[in-house]
Parts: structure tokens; sequence; C-alpha cells
């Protein structure tokens, strides 16, 4: 691990600026993701500026959203029960993620800005565009039973590895971050990138720039998220859905998609969406849905598996969710 100067901060305003001044300089609130990182030499930053202390940890209901601070630590979110009763969909998801032990540690900002877990990326030794940009991706030539078929380009085919944010994408959160030229507000489908020719670049945010909490618009009491896994726990995504339903008279009214473990963001699944509209809620119906979004998958040759999985996953979960209605 190389060595980095530490500083604890006290206010959000003097851990933005003493950020955004320092090109070398991070955040750290769990740490769950940077200490892997630092002891793998994926990440060396000269600075690292500590705001775990800054009271960011409260869930606080709104007239029309649910605030969620970004130091709020994902097994409290997930048992805090406006959430569970507002939205399951995110309870779900978070407890599907990482150990208890982790989830005690992990933020709500911190689990949004989780890297990759590509191996290439891990492995300072192999080469990979998104740790180190013209080094090229070990990917395309190697492993890629967990790459991504959604979204890719030549340069990165890494998949997102968090479930929270999945199901932040299918609630039409918005993420509230605080940066030197003041604060702004940024949807959760549109707050991470797919890599085109820059996938060193995860999100929209700018160099200094601190999450400072999520809201959640209205509530979605029908919904679900499923995790296709290799093992129960402590697993990440091969495939995973996150999705709200509602029906009326045997007729979809609200489809809300999210789809994980497919791309290198939570993919916002618009096409299904589309199709789902004021269709019937059927078996047909869910599945050309799921075909219509998964017509533009590019599978690589180790995990072409991939594309029915997310179909036969999505549709569960929309017979799932129709099922309730009734």
């Amino acid at each position: 691990m190389n060595p980095f100067d530490y500083v604890r901060a006290t206010d959000e305003a003097g851990a933005v600026a003493t950020v955004a001044r320092n090109p070398g300089a991070v955040f750290l609130a769990g740490g769950t993701n940077l200490v892997d990182h630092l002891k793998l030499g994926v990440s060396a930053p000269e600075l690292v500026v500590d705001v775990s202390g800054l009271p960011m940890d409260e869930v606080v209901e709104l007239p029309d959203r649910v605030r969620v601070g970004a130091g709020v630590r994902n097994s409290d979110l997930a048992a805090d029960p406006l959430v569970r009763r507002r939205f399951p969909v995110l309870a779900e998801a978070l407890l599907s993620g990482a150990s208890g032990q982790l989830r005690n540690a992990a933020t709500t900002g911190g689990n949004l800005l989780q890297r990759t877990r590509c191996p290439y990326f891990q492995d300072v030794t192999t080469p990979c565009n998104k740790r180190t940009p013209g080094a090229g991706c070990a990917a395309l030539g190697g492993h890629q039973r967990d790459a991504a078929i959604l979204g890719t380009s030549r340069q990165c085919v890494a998949a997102h590895p968090s479930d929270m944010a999945v199901a932040l994408a299918a609630l039409d959160a918005v993420v509230r971050v605080r940066g030197a030229d003041g604060e702004r507000e940024v949807p959760a489908a549109e707050f991470h990138r797919l890599p085109g020719e820059e996938p060193q670049r995860d999100t929209v945010l700018r160099h200094g720039e601190l999450i400072t909490a999520v809201d959640l618009p209205g509530e979605a009491p029908r919904s679900a998220y499923r995790k296709v896994r290799e093992r129960a726990s402590f697993a990440f995504a091969l495939v995973s859905v996150a999705a709200e339903l509602e029906v009326d008279g045997g007729v979809v009214r609200r489809a809300r998609i999210a789809l994980g473990g497919v791309a290198p963001k939570p993919w916002r699944a618009t096409r299904a969406e589309e199709v789902l509209l004021g269709a019937e809620a059927s078996e047909a119906a869910f599945r050309a849905a799921a075909e219509a979004e998964l017509a533009a998958a590019e599978p690589l040759a180790g995990n072409a598996f991939k594309v029915p999985m997310a179909r036969n996953a999505l549709v569960s979960v929309l017979r799932r969710l129709a099922e309730e209605e009734r």
C-alpha cells in the first residue's frame, strides 16, 4: 500500500473544498471498496478525506419523497420500516448484496461509487483501460463470464457490480451532490456512464463533488428485486432485475424496470417498459418486453448465456408482481 495523507472532515463544505483543490484526493466513507483498492494497488491517492463522521446518516420522510443520507449504512437502509413499506425493491436489493458485516459498514453514497469487480481491473499486472486508459482490455480475449452484454465498447466490457444502484435506477431516484460550484441533482439512471472512449470515468461526477443524499420519489409498494448468482451469498450478480409493476383490470398501467450484471451501469430497460405499457399483463407480453430489451445485446463468446438468463429472470419477476396484483 502506498503512503497517503489523511484528513477527517468536520463539515461538507470543507470536505468538498479540500478534495476539489487536490487532484490526488479522494473521499472515504465506509471504505469497503476503497480499502481493497489501496491494498491491491488499483488506487493510490495522495490524500484521503474521511467523511464518515458528517451528519448524513438519516432517512427522512418529506412530503413528496424519502431522503436517504449518503452516510446511511446499507444494513440500516434495508431495515428501515419506511423503505421496506414503500420501496421493497430497494430493501431486497440491499439484502442481496455482500455480507452482513459489509452491509454494516457500506454507505449509500459509497455503494453508488463502487467500481467494477472485473478481475482484470483488480489485477494491476494485466491491461485494463478502466484502470489505465490506453492499456487495452484483457477481458476481450480472456475471462468473460462476468462481463457485460449491453452498452459496452471495444474499450471496456466490465459489468457494474451494485445491487442497490439497480433498484435506484428503477425507482427514478435522484442523487444529490455538492461540489465547489454548489449543489445539483442527477437522476440515478443517468448517474453512471457507459464506457465509450473514456472507460475510466464511471460516473458523471466532477472531481471534488460529494454525494450528500439520494431522494426516492413517491412509492413503489408493488416492486421486487431478483438476483441470479453463482452462490447464495457474497457473490455479484450474473443478472439481476429490479422492477415495479402496476396492473389495473389486467392491463399494465405502469412499469419501471432496471437490469444489473448485464451492462457497465445499471441498465434502465426503457424498451421493455414501452412494450408493457397498455399491454395485457400476460406471460406473452412479459416475454415480448424482455425480447425487445435484449435485442441490442452483444454477448461475448464466454457470456452468451446471460441473454436467456436475463430474459427468464425478467419474465419471472414480472409474473410474480402481476400475481401479487390479483
